[in-house]
Protein backbone atom coordinates (compact mmCIF):
# COMPACT_ATOMS: atom_id res chain seq x y z
CA UNK A 1 0.00 0.00 0.00
CA UNK A 2 1.50 3.39 -1.03
CA UNK A 3 0.11 6.91 -0.64
CA UNK A 4 0.76 8.11 -4.15
CA UNK A 5 1.25 11.42 -5.33
CA UNK A 6 2.49 13.52 -8.24
CA UNK A 7 6.60 14.65 -8.45
CA UNK A 8 7.13 18.48 -8.90
CA UNK A 9 10.07 19.55 -10.63
CA UNK A 10 10.75 21.84 -7.56
CA UNK A 11 9.75 19.52 -4.54
CA UNK A 12 12.19 16.99 -3.32
CA UNK A 13 10.14 13.17 -3.14
CA UNK A 14 10.74 11.11 -0.81
CA UNK A 15 10.08 7.40 -0.05
CA UNK A 16 8.64 6.75 3.30
CA UNK A 17 8.54 2.68 4.26
CA UNK A 18 7.41 2.40 7.66
CA UNK A 19 4.60 -0.41 8.41
CA UNK A 20 3.29 1.65 11.83
CA UNK A 21 0.31 3.07 10.34
CA UNK A 22 0.92 5.85 13.51
CA UNK A 23 4.37 6.73 13.08
CA UNK A 24 4.04 6.98 9.29
CA UNK A 25 1.33 9.74 9.16
CA UNK A 26 3.85 11.63 11.93
CA UNK A 27 6.55 11.68 9.34
CA UNK A 28 4.42 12.60 6.28
CA UNK A 29 2.62 15.47 8.22
CA UNK A 30 6.55 16.84 9.19
CA UNK A 31 7.45 16.06 6.16
CA UNK A 32 4.20 17.70 4.17
CA UNK A 33 4.45 20.78 6.28
CA UNK A 34 7.81 21.46 4.79
CA UNK A 35 7.09 20.94 1.64
CA UNK A 36 8.00 17.83 0.60
CA UNK A 37 6.42 15.10 -1.53
CA UNK A 38 5.96 11.73 0.58
CA UNK A 39 4.60 8.18 -0.77
CA UNK A 40 4.48 5.76 1.73
CA UNK A 41 5.33 1.72 1.49
CA UNK A 42 4.26 -0.75 4.67
CA UNK A 43 6.60 -3.15 3.21
CA UNK A 44 10.17 -3.46 1.20
CA UNK A 45 8.57 -4.96 -1.47
CA UNK A 46 6.00 -2.72 -2.39
CA UNK A 47 9.32 -0.21 -2.14
CA UNK A 48 11.08 -2.39 -4.66
CA UNK A 49 7.97 -2.59 -7.00
CA UNK A 50 7.73 1.19 -7.00
CA UNK A 51 11.39 1.81 -7.71
CA UNK A 52 11.28 0.11 -11.21
CA UNK A 53 8.82 3.03 -12.38
CA UNK A 54 10.46 6.24 -9.78
CA UNK A 55 13.42 6.86 -7.99
CA UNK A 56 12.99 9.24 -5.65
CA UNK A 57 15.23 11.98 -3.91
CA UNK A 58 15.44 10.30 -0.48
CA UNK A 59 13.77 6.54 1.01
CA UNK A 60 13.75 6.72 5.13
CA UNK A 61 13.42 2.82 5.76
CA UNK A 62 12.34 1.33 8.98
CA UNK A 63 14.53 -1.81 10.13
CA UNK A 64 11.98 -3.67 11.63
CA UNK A 65 9.53 -4.62 8.54
CA UNK A 66 7.09 -7.38 7.97
CA UNK A 67 8.56 -8.76 4.84
CA UNK A 68 12.28 -8.64 5.00
CA UNK A 69 15.22 -7.16 6.98
CA UNK A 70 15.91 -3.60 7.31
CA UNK A 71 19.51 -4.14 6.22
CA UNK A 72 18.85 -6.51 3.74
CA UNK A 73 16.24 -4.00 1.69
CA UNK A 74 18.99 -1.25 2.10
CA UNK A 75 21.46 -3.19 0.65
CA UNK A 76 19.15 -3.49 -2.58
CA UNK A 77 18.17 -0.07 -2.81
CA UNK A 78 21.78 1.07 -2.88
CA UNK A 79 22.58 -1.84 -5.46
CA UNK A 80 20.23 -0.24 -7.87
CA UNK A 81 20.07 3.58 -7.34
CA UNK A 82 21.23 6.53 -6.10
CA UNK A 83 19.12 8.12 -4.04
CA UNK A 84 19.74 9.18 -0.31
CA UNK A 85 19.14 6.76 2.26
CA UNK A 86 17.75 7.54 6.14
CA UNK A 87 17.08 5.21 8.55
CA UNK A 88 14.18 5.60 11.02
CA UNK A 89 14.56 2.80 13.82
CA UNK A 90 13.33 1.92 17.10
CA UNK A 91 16.84 -0.36 17.87
CA UNK A 92 18.78 2.10 19.82
CA UNK A 93 21.72 -0.09 19.99
CA UNK A 94 25.22 1.27 18.94
CA UNK A 95 25.66 -2.03 16.67
CA UNK A 96 22.67 -1.50 14.26
CA UNK A 97 23.14 1.90 13.82
CA UNK A 98 26.28 1.64 12.49
CA UNK A 99 25.31 -1.59 10.83
CA UNK A 100 22.93 0.67 8.74
CA UNK A 101 25.60 3.33 7.79
CA UNK A 102 27.94 0.00 6.89
CA UNK A 103 25.17 -1.15 4.42
CA UNK A 104 25.33 2.17 2.53
CA UNK A 105 22.56 4.49 4.37
CA UNK A 106 23.82 7.62 4.78
CA UNK A 107 21.90 8.65 8.46
CA UNK A 108 19.67 7.57 10.56
CA UNK A 109 17.43 8.63 13.46
CA UNK A 110 15.88 6.61 16.36
CA UNK A 111 12.66 6.68 17.65
CA UNK A 112 11.16 8.62 19.06
CA UNK A 113 12.52 11.55 16.95
CA UNK A 114 12.19 14.66 17.53
CA UNK A 115 10.41 15.99 14.28
CA UNK A 116 12.60 18.90 13.49
CA UNK A 117 15.87 16.97 14.01
CA UNK A 118 14.29 14.25 11.22
CA UNK A 119 13.89 17.14 8.76
CA UNK A 120 17.31 18.55 9.17
CA UNK A 121 18.69 15.43 8.88
CA UNK A 122 16.75 14.70 5.37
CA UNK A 123 17.93 18.37 4.08
CA UNK A 124 21.14 17.69 5.32
CA UNK A 125 21.52 14.09 3.39
CA UNK A 126 19.14 16.43 0.15
CA UNK A 127 22.21 19.18 0.11
CA UNK A 128 25.01 16.28 0.27
CA UNK A 129 23.34 14.40 -2.91
CA UNK A 130 22.32 17.94 -4.35
CA UNK A 131 24.50 18.69 -8.24
CA UNK A 132 27.62 20.06 -7.13
CA UNK A 133 27.66 23.65 -7.94
CA UNK A 134 24.34 23.94 -9.50
CA UNK A 135 23.76 27.40 -8.03
CA UNK A 136 26.77 28.51 -10.00
CA UNK A 137 26.86 29.74 -13.97
CA UNK A 138 29.93 27.91 -14.15
CA UNK A 139 30.48 24.38 -15.09
CA UNK A 140 30.77 22.14 -11.90
CA UNK A 141 34.01 19.40 -12.03
CA UNK A 142 32.91 16.12 -12.10
CA UNK A 143 35.41 13.49 -12.47
CA UNK A 144 38.54 13.39 -9.91
CA UNK A 145 41.44 11.18 -10.48
CA UNK A 146 44.30 10.13 -8.04
CA UNK A 147 46.60 6.78 -8.27
CA UNK A 148 44.53 5.68 -10.87
CA UNK A 149 41.23 5.96 -9.24
CA UNK A 150 38.40 8.07 -10.76
CA UNK A 151 35.68 9.46 -8.98
CA UNK A 152 32.39 10.59 -10.60
CA UNK A 153 30.97 13.09 -8.50
CA UNK A 154 27.94 13.44 -10.58
CA UNK A 155 26.73 9.31 -11.17
CA UNK A 156 28.39 8.71 -7.30
CA UNK A 157 30.75 5.84 -8.88
CA UNK A 158 34.35 5.30 -8.03
CA UNK A 159 36.70 3.39 -11.07
CA UNK A 160 39.39 1.46 -9.86
CA UNK A 161 42.93 1.52 -11.80
CA UNK A 162 42.20 -1.97 -13.41
CA UNK A 163 38.39 -1.25 -14.51
CA UNK A 164 35.99 -1.92 -12.12
CA UNK A 165 33.35 0.31 -11.08
CA UNK A 166 32.44 0.67 -7.46
CA UNK A 167 28.69 2.35 -6.39
CA UNK A 168 29.19 4.67 -3.32
CA UNK A 169 26.69 5.98 -1.19
CA UNK A 170 25.29 9.65 -1.37
CA UNK A 171 27.69 10.21 2.16
CA UNK A 172 30.17 8.18 0.93
CA UNK A 173 30.63 10.13 -2.25
CA UNK A 174 30.28 13.64 -0.55
CA UNK A 175 33.04 12.84 1.89
CA UNK A 176 35.52 11.62 -0.73
CA UNK A 177 34.85 14.63 -2.45
CA UNK A 178 35.42 16.89 0.52
CA UNK A 179 39.12 14.83 0.20
CA UNK A 180 40.24 15.48 -3.11
CA UNK A 181 38.73 18.65 -3.33
CA UNK A 182 41.25 19.52 -0.68
CA UNK A 183 44.12 16.86 -0.65
CA UNK A 184 47.16 17.17 1.88
CA UNK A 185 45.23 19.20 4.26
CA UNK A 186 43.62 18.09 7.78
CA UNK A 187 40.00 18.16 7.65
CA UNK A 188 37.78 17.35 11.09
CA UNK A 189 35.57 15.46 11.50
CA UNK A 190 32.87 18.32 11.02
CA UNK A 191 34.16 19.44 7.82
CA UNK A 192 34.04 15.88 6.37
CA UNK A 193 30.09 15.46 8.01
CA UNK A 194 29.53 18.83 6.76
CA UNK A 195 27.92 19.85 10.22
CA UNK A 196 28.54 22.24 13.21
CA UNK A 197 28.66 20.36 16.90
CA UNK A 198 29.15 16.89 15.86
CA UNK A 199 29.28 15.21 18.86
CA UNK A 200 32.07 13.28 20.03
CA UNK A 201 30.02 10.22 20.15
CA UNK A 202 28.85 10.16 16.64
CA UNK A 203 30.63 7.47 14.47
CA UNK A 204 28.92 8.01 11.23
CA UNK A 205 32.22 9.55 9.61
CA UNK A 206 34.42 6.83 10.91
CA UNK A 207 32.40 4.11 9.08
CA UNK A 208 31.94 5.90 5.63
CA UNK A 209 35.79 6.50 5.95
CA UNK A 210 36.46 3.30 6.66
CA UNK A 211 34.14 2.06 4.00
CA UNK A 212 36.03 3.99 1.54
CA UNK A 213 39.23 2.82 2.79
CA UNK A 214 38.37 -0.72 2.05
CA UNK A 215 37.39 0.15 -1.84
CA UNK A 216 41.25 2.28 -2.47
CA UNK A 217 43.29 1.54 0.34
CA UNK A 218 46.22 -1.94 -0.48
CA UNK A 219 45.64 -2.20 3.27
CA UNK A 220 43.20 -0.61 5.12
CA UNK A 221 44.39 -1.17 8.68
CA UNK A 222 47.24 0.97 7.66
CA UNK A 223 45.96 3.32 5.42
CA UNK A 224 48.55 5.08 2.96
CA UNK A 225 45.85 7.31 1.32
CA UNK A 226 43.62 8.44 3.47
CA UNK A 227 45.55 8.90 6.87
CA UNK A 228 44.12 9.91 10.50
CA UNK A 229 45.82 12.71 12.23
CA UNK A 230 45.18 12.02 15.59
CA UNK A 231 43.46 14.59 17.97
CA UNK A 232 42.89 16.83 13.85
CA UNK A 233 41.03 14.51 11.84
CA UNK A 234 41.97 13.17 8.76
CA UNK A 235 44.01 13.88 5.36
CA UNK A 236 43.81 12.76 2.04
CA UNK A 237 47.59 12.10 0.70
CA UNK A 238 47.50 11.72 -3.08
CA UNK A 239 47.82 13.89 -5.98
CA UNK A 240 44.42 15.05 -7.94
CA UNK A 241 43.90 15.97 -11.17
CA UNK A 242 40.08 17.28 -12.64
CA UNK A 243 38.03 17.03 -15.81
Amino acid sequence: MSSHCVPSPNRHLIYLVEDEEEVARVVMRVLEDFEFLVEWFRDGSSLLSRLKTEQPDLCILDLGLPDMDGVTLIKQVTALHHCGLLVLTGRGHPYDRVMGLEMGSDDYVVKPFEPRELVARVRSILRRSSPVGSTSHSKPRRYASFLGWTLDCAANTLTSPSGSEHLLSTAETQVLREFVERPHQILTREQLMGQRDLSPMDRSIDVRISRIRRKIEEDPQNAKIIKTVYGAGYMFVAHVTWS
